[in-house]
């Protein structure tokens, strides 16, 4: 893993610095540390995209959270979540959890928006 990491590092990085629903530091370190998963879409040799997952423990039964996802070339890997869902079910989860943009609500199938997050600026 601490291989690839420098060169899929900044797909990531730029998905976080998108939302910042997230610490680029605290997914870096949980995925060196094998506390969640890194997930690679290859072109040839190169990652065309990548996403981060984690289990969460919640009252309502576990999830598998995705949090955080990058790519260019979405219609060639979109397709791959199918991956991640079937993790998720043998892992006991009761659902796939995204935190991100609105737009992910349009191209996944299945998915639909439960929550929201509101912020307030301050200054």
């Amino acid at each position: 893993m601490r291989a690839i990491w420098p060169s899929v590092a900044p797909l990531l990085k730029r998905a976080i610095a998108k939302t910042g629903l997230a610490e680029f530091a605290t997914i870096e370190f949980d995925i060196l540390d094998g506390r969640s998963l890194l997930w690679i879409a290859w072109s040839g040799r190169a990652a065309e995209a990548v996403a981060s997952t984690s289990l969460q423990q919640t009252d309502a039964g576990k999830v598998c959270v995705i949090t955080a996802c990058a790519g260019a070339g979405m219609n060639r890997w979109l397709s791959l979540i199918r991956g991640i869902e079937a993790y998720a079910n043998a892992e006991g989860c009761r659902c796939v959890r995204i935190f991100g943009r609105k737009g992910w609500v349009r191209v996944l199938d299945g998915y639909e928006e439960t929550y929201v997050i509101i912020d307030k600026r301050l200054t």
